[in-house]
């Protein structure tokens, strides 16, 4: 039809959501969309490229060497994934300077991720990350007497 001439059918699949990568000294968050485009899978790998400062998620079984636990299944998973393995930390802030904090707060990164959904992997790059600063969560220590 000529009337319709250079109109483009509205695709009404979802918008992919924005994945990100929270990265602080004790832990490295991954928001739930990041758990839901891959999958929700139940232990990924976790890549690093030191040359480019990337760090990239790719699913794969709890029996594979390097594995780490990661997301419950679908609709199980109701907040963000934290993983605290000590080598991965270490391994992810090297790409990172997180400034001093604040008393009472803590120093974060935040990184938008990219992603491939052909290979189901997502890949944050360490230049696009954003600092700041967030109020401790949990309980609160004992103040001394």
């Amino acid at each position: 039809m000529a009337v319709l001439q250079g109109f483009e059918e509205v695709s009404l699949a979802a918008p992919v959501a924005k994945v990100t990568m929270t990265v602080t000294e004790s832990a490295v968050r991954f928001n739930k969309a990041t758990a839901e485009v891959l999958g929700f899978p139940a232990y990924v790998k976790v890549l690093v490229n030191p040359k480019t400062k990337q760090i990239a998620l790719e699913p794969c079984t709890g029996r594979e060497a390097n594995a780490v636990k990661f997301s419950k299944p679908e609709g199980r998973q109701k907040a963000s994934v934290s993983v605290r393995v000590p080598a991965l930390i270490v391994a992810i802030l090297k790409f990172f300077k997180l400034a001093a904090a604040p008393e009472g707060e803590i120093s974060y990164q935040l990184v938008p991720g990219t992603v491939h959904e052909d290979e189901k992997v997502v890949v944050f790059d360490a230049s696009d990350a954003k600092a700041g600063t967030m109020k401790r969560r949990g309980r609160k220590k004992a103040a001394e007497e």
